[in-house]
């Protein structure tokens, strides 16, 4: 094989000449693949190979690491593209080929007994949880992007989501996968045990690597019984230090019941409010911050209305909470998410911003905000602070907007490194991480030379220059080595 032509024309043998795209194509925009999901970056792909099984994955690795050396060519696993810290694109050498695991999409078995299913990692969020759904189940990872992100994504970056609090990450959610290594060879993990006690847990290393260490291409997540009924809450919070309160209060009160605990600041809702006027949001304006609050009871909904009322009787005469609103419907809860879930598309609309994405000791939250919310505003006069997440497992979304009048792609541009400055050393300050749930990626890569231990990044390069010694897989992504 001499040229890139030769590996184009070998990779349509393997997956179909329909399912091979470049930039010599006519009329065709690989966009959809090149670019990230902020629009913050673009690359060039080499080409979009477009896989339909695990045999056909295995394929494009064998023949890629055939080629690489000749070639300079490396892989970057892609499932719906919706990550945030640049993970899933191609550089822009053009010497890169986008794997994409869209056409692996099927739920292929549900154990109702094991109270597993599985599928292939390309299968969308969204479609997971309706076939989980229909069989009588709950698959409890949910997210704003779960109409259009992939399993396997969310597993390449441990995704978490709001949920968290009660069923974990979705690491917490996995028993098992099927992945294609950087060799070329297929991993059949989908046993779905619970215990296996036979070495290393391979499962674990795989999720949250970001591709770097091999393809997942399938995987078996846990299901659970659907609860008898499932109650959402509104609260009003005068701080920061009251909403941890209350958590507190809802882990005594609602014990495993307490499946959401959503906290946003009053800017973050007012996005909402002015971007999407259509949602009506409640309470915000007499308030500093809002809770977000979701019980899953498993006796009845007037079992689980009164615990609520309970709660929030308690947490009034005590002062955390200040005013709250129960959903009487479905639809009313609906909508009472959908308010949570539009912060991330409202704040786009007012302007760019800069996201992080950090996890903090519940405790030590509100003095984290408090800290760093000074610290930024002392260098930058002006700047707004859209912070919201999920309080219940110590992850907050903690993201600065450019002042009022302000040229916001200038201060992106011109004050990007110094804002992330301020607030990663505030991280490490307060004991916490730099990435919660959205991952490493291009973007914090260089970051944790600073923020991690070296003798974690000293392992973390011995595990991939063992797996993936040619540096094959989504190079420059989680570790350079």
């Amino acid at each position: 094989m001499t040229d890139t032509l030769d590996l184009i024309s070998a990779l349509r043998h393997i997956v179909g000449p329909d399912h091979v795209l470049t930039h010599q194509d006519a009329d065709r925009d690989l966009s959809p693949w090149e670019q990230d999901w902020r629009q913050r970056s673009r690359g060039k792909a080499l080409a979009v190979v477009r896989p339909a099984s695990t045999q056909q994955v295995a394929d494009v690795v064998t023949l890629c690491r055939q080629q690489q050396a000749a070639l300079g060519i490396s892989l970057v696993p892609q499932g719906g593209n919706t990550g945030l810290v640049i993970g899933s694109i191609p550089d822009a050498t053009g010497r890169q080929i986008v794997l994409s695991l869209a056409r692996m999409n099927k739920i292929r078995a549900v154990d109702a007994a094991n109270l597993t299913v599985t599928m292939d990692a390309g299968c969308i969020l969204q479609s997971l949880q309706e076939a989980a759904d229909q069989a009588g189940f709950l698959f409890p990872l949910s997210l704003a992007a779960e109409g259009s992100c992939t399993i396997g994504g969310n597993l390449g970056t441990n995704a978490g989501g709001t949920q968290v609090v009660r069923f974990g990450n979705t690491r917490d959610l996995c028993l098992g996968l099927e992945v294609v290594t950087a060799q070329g060879d297929i991993w059949h993990g989908l046993s779905g045990l619970r215990k296996d006690n036979t070495g290393y847990d391979l499962t674990d290393l795989f999720i949250g690597s970001e591709g770097t260490l091999g393809i997942i291409t399938a995987a078996t997540m846990k299901l659970y019984p659907k609860p008898a009924a499932c109650m959402t809450a509104w609260a009003a919070v005068p701080s920061l230090n009251h909403a941890v309160a209350l958590l507190g209060l809802a882990h005594r009160h609602l014990g495993a019941g307490l499946t959401g605990f959503e906290v946003m600041g009053q800017f973050a809702l007012s996005l909402v409010a002015t971007h999407m006027p259509q949602q009506k949001v409640p309470l915000f304006e007499q308030t500093p911050w809002c809770v977000l609050l979701e019980n899953s009871d498993h006796e009845s909904e007037q079992h689980a209305r009164a615990q609520f009322e309970r709660l929030l009787e308690i947490a009034m005469d005590q002062g955390c909470v200040t005013d709250a609103v129960v959903a009487q419907t479905q639809a009313q809860a609906k909508a009472l998410w959908h308010i949570r879930e539009s912060i991330p598309l409202a704040q786009p609309m007012e302007g760019p911003n800069i996201k992080h994405d950090v996890s903090i000791a519940v405790s030590k939250i509100p003095g984290f905000v408090q800290a760093t919310d000074a610290l930024l505003a002392a260098a930058f006069p002006g700047v707004r602070f859209v912070n919201f997440g999920h309080l219940g497992d110590g992850n907050l979304h903690y993201n600065v907007q450019a002042p009022v009048g302000a040229d916001a792609n200038a201060f992106l541009r011109n004050s990007e490194d110094a804002v992330n400055t301020v607030v990663f050393d505030s991280v490490q300050a307060f004991g916490g991480s730099i990435s919660a749930e959205h991952g490493v990626g291009s973007m914090k890569v260089d970051k944790l030379l600073k923020h991690k231990s070296p003798v974690a990044l000293q392992m973390m390069r011995a595990i991939k220059r063992a797996l993936d010694p040619s540096n094959l897989m989504n190079p420059g992504r989680v570790v350079r080595i």
